[in-house]
């Protein structure tokens, strides 16, 4: 039994663990990914990983730690989720195609009654993409479980993001090196 449960399918953020060398098994309940109209994107990721956590404590060994994340993309003050098909996640990318947008990550680490939650925010630009760019991505990469459309660590990401300021790892799912600085507290 590991001492730590990552709270989520997402296949970044297991490697992004891994990379970190933390030992840890994979544990997941369906949640409720909706949230209250009135929170403020930060708040609103920050929701859905405290809900997330919430739903694994019941599934969680007595000591356990309990890691759960949730990432959004923010253009122009609208959250943008995950791509329904091949058309939404078109559309989505002809949006963030020479455009700046943020990416928000809220995390919730939860053991017994203890819990740390934070967000960590980046922002990233787009060149402007061509068209043919852009469906080529969606086509080869099929990027309909990823939060904006993209991953940025695939071709896209290598080819037309023109800079980020942050950190590179919360585009990718998790902010790792605050997740490791947080684990510290437990």
């Amino acid at each position: 039994m590991a001492k730590y449960i990552l709270a989520s399918q997402s296949p970044r953020r297991k490697q992004l663990l891994e990379w970190a060398e933390i030992d840890f098994d994979i544990i997941i309940h369906p949640t409720d990914e909706s949230f209250p109209d009135h929170l403020s994107p930060e708040e609103a990721a920050l929701h859905i990983a405290i809900q997330k956590a919430k739903a694994v404590i019941p599934l969680a060994q007595p000591g356990q730690v309990i890691i759960a994340a949730d990432t959004i993309v923010v253009l122009n003050n609208e959250i943008i989720g995950k791509p329904d098909d091949r058309q939404h996640a078109l559309e989505i990318l002809f949006k963030l195609s020479g455009a700046t947008h943020h990416v928000i990550t809220g995390v919730s680490i939860q053991q017994n009654n203890k819990v740390v939650s934070f967000t960590d925010v980046t922002l990233v630009e787009f060149f402007s993409l061509q068209p043919s760019q852009i469906e080529y991505y969606v086509d080869k990469y099929k990027p309909y479980d990823k939060a904006g459309a993209y991953a940025i660590q695939e071709w896209i990401g290598v080819t037309g993001i023109k800079r980020i300021s942050g950190d590179f790892y919360n585009v990718m799912g998790l902010p790792v090196s605050r997740v490791v600085q947080a684990l510290q507290q437990f």
